[in-house]
């Protein structure tokens, strides 16, 4: 939750020492120019358990403790998909796709369930709501108060328990872990250990975690026989809004960092969608491979039902496409566009190469940016006057699939 495309150390982060989630890049592939569907929690969690936009849910934004809306008993999520497969589904982690009768993990596909329905912020003073915050196993609620500084310890424990409990049964995790969104929480055996202080600790906290999970599959006799995806749900959340800086607790530099991109969560510049991607998966993926061709996190539900030999039901609009040919070095990409959007608004659309960027000015009309992603990714040079035919073509591609949403 909110880690940023430059947190890591195999993308270039210069203190924060990951060397678990590092080793699994050597040991795999590393995505260049992968994608979260949307610069948002809610809306990018429904992407990639559903495979498409959430424009087409109306889940725009960050669900709060008291919204009605949730994860729709028509969607048909991953968790679905592979329990149709027989596979034994577990989620460990933040939820945020609603958090009443109807919205619950265990009532989209997955068998267990352990953690917080919503973000970590979502208590007073950050949000105004008299909702307690409190883990869940199921559908109900522990009594107990959440400790955040040992949340990631305890969920790496119920994922770790989860695979030894599988005993060769095939299994689908979907370990979700609350941070490094604020308020950041450490525990005692991780705290003072980065050169990059508390955000730091939070990302080498992770990194163990990822490590203690990628241990559980070799000590379970299943590391080749896994995939292993870990990515990010948006970039890091760098202009935190002023109800987060109320409360000592939460500091600016809690933040993360986007490397060289622009921007940051709520965005829709490279900064706010453009994540870590990592996957490894014996004998399939190359080690040590890296790509830069697009692709996202709608792409992940076509891609692992085609692994598991599920169809896609018929009559209902996939954005992703199934990547396996690309991720194990045999076939470029087919992803072909990747549509900005944010809180119900299109901003944006870019090719394997170009990037349309809309702005909107209070009171006019919104103004067109082009940028060439190939040798401009931080977006420092707007070329549309030089390339008017791409800002046209790029330009129908944006009212062509606003058209689709509208039917």
């Amino acid at each position: 939750d909110d880690l940023g495309y430059g947190d890591l150390g195999v993308y270039g982060h210069p203190l924060i020492r990951t060397p678990r989630l590092d080793r699994l890049a050597a040991e795999g592939l590393k995505l260049t120019s992968f994608y979260a569907s949307a610069p948002v929690c809610s809306a990018s969690r429904y992407s990639l358990l559903t495979g498409r936009y959430a424009l087409r849910a109306g889940i725009n934004g960050a669900l709060m403790p008291e919204s009605t809306n949730g994860l729709g008993a028509d969607e048909t999520t991953l968790a679905d998909i592979l329990k149709s497969a027989g596979y034994r589904t577990g989620m460990v982690g933040k939820w945020h796709l609603g958090n009443r009768p109807g919205f619950f993990p265990t009532e989209h596909g997955f068998d267990s369930y352990f953690g917080l329905l919503y973000s970590n912020d979502m208590v007073r003073p950050w949000v105004q709501t008299d909702v307690p915050m409190r883990l869940f196993r199921g559908t109900q609620a522990l009594p107990a108060e959440v400790d955040i500084t040992t949340l990631t310890e305890r969920y790496t424990e119920e994922a770790v328990a989860f695979i030894r409990e599988s005993k060769g049964r095939p299994f689908f995790l979907y370990l979700a872990h609350s941070m490094p969104h604020v308020p950041l929480g450490v525990s005692p055996r991780f705290s003072g250990r980065s050169a990059n202080g508390r955000y730091g600790d939070v990302v080498e906290t992770i990194d163990w975690s990822a490590g203690q999970v990628l241990d559980a599959l070799r000590d379970a006799g299943v590391e080749r026989e896994t995939l292993v995806i870990f990515t990010s749900d948006n970039g890091p959340w760098m202009e935190m809004p002023p109800r987060m800086l109320v409360d000592p607790r939460v500091v600016r530099t809690d933040a993360g960092s986007a490397g060289p991109l622009r921007g940051s969560k709520g965005t829709t510049w490279e900064g706010g969608v453009r994540v870590p991607f990592l996957a490894r998966w014996p004998g399939h993926i190359r080690a040590g491979a890296v790509g830069s061709d697009l692709a996202t996190t709608m792409d992940l539900l076509p891609t692992i039902a085609g692994i598991a030999g599920t169809p896609l039901a018929a009559g209902r609009a996939v954005d992703g496409r199934d990547i396996r040919a690309f991720l194990e070095g045999r076939a470029p990409s087919p992803v072909e566009w990747y549509v900005y959007n944010y809180n119900g608004r299109v901003e944006g659309v870019r090719d394997r190469r170009w990037k349309l960027h809309l702005t909107f000015p209070a009171k006019s009309e919104p103004l067109a940016a082009l940028y060439d992603l190939l040798v401009d990714p931080s977006e420092r040079w707007d070329v549309a006057a030089e390339h008017p035919d791409i800002v046209s073509r790029l330009g129908e591609r944006l009212r062509q699939f606003t058209a689709e949403l509208v039917r």
